[in-house]
């Protein structure tokens, strides 16, 4: 049975990061393997990162080369580099039954629904304009000018929450886990994949 495409987007301070990667071991523990998508991009490593497992690392004429081969998902020119997401790599592990989530916004989620009008989407608020800002001053060294300038894009990207099929308040981190790990497991308990998947218990219970 294939895995499922998830679009998760949020603003920055919603918490999407930490819930995601507490999602997989979750999900894993209930017999449901998933994994975060690795990007592609042309900009440089950080102190610490590696290839392959925090990003795809590649230059600008690489990048260019695959936009035109039609090899991403979705791509975005943010701040000087580029991000993409691999297709033929996202395409396997679905084809191996495992989920496969996209830390995306709201225009690469646009790109994705609209080369694969199947992939599933939640979007993840918090619980409040207080507590976005809270979040988002972190250790207290940003300068107000700055807060207020992530504050406005955090507004803007929440304006497309209504594009997304499911919505998650991000209020108690636990309980905002929990309600993901429902959302992940409904598809595949619909009725087609059980079919499939217990095909022979059906079959005994059914027997004359």
């Amino acid at each position: 049975m294939s895995g499922h495409l998830w679009i998760v987007s949020a603003p920055s301070g919603g918490g999407k990061t930490s819930l995601t990667h507490a999602l997989l071991p979750r999900l894993l523990a209930l017999g449901v393997p998933a994994q975060i998508s690795v990007s592609h991009t042309t900009r440089a490593p950080r102190t610490g990162e590696v290839g392959g497992v925090h990003y795809h690392f590649i230059d600008e004429a690489r990048f260019v080369e695959q936009i035109g081969a039609n090899a991403f998902l979705e791509h975005a020119h943010v701040f000087g580099r580029r991000y993409g997401t691999a297709r033929t790599e996202t395409e396997a592990l679905l084809a191996q039954g495992i989920d496969v989530v996209l830390d995306i916004d709201w225009q690469g989620a646009r790109q994705v629904r609209a080369a694969m009008p199947e992939a599933k989407s939640v979007f993840i608020l918090p619980p409040s304009r207080a507590e976005l800002e809270r979040r988002l001053r972190g250790r207290g060294t940003d300068a107000d000018s700055v807060i207020a300038e992530r504050m406005a894009l955090a507004r803007d990207e929440m304006s497309h929450y209504a594009e997304y099929e499911s919505l998650v308040v991000n209020a108690d981190f636990e309980t905002a886990l929990e309600q993901l790990v429902a959302l992940f497991l409904a598809p595949r308990l619909a009725l087609e994949g059980q079919k499939a998947r217990h095909a022979a218990l059906i079959a005994e219970l059914l027997e004359n």
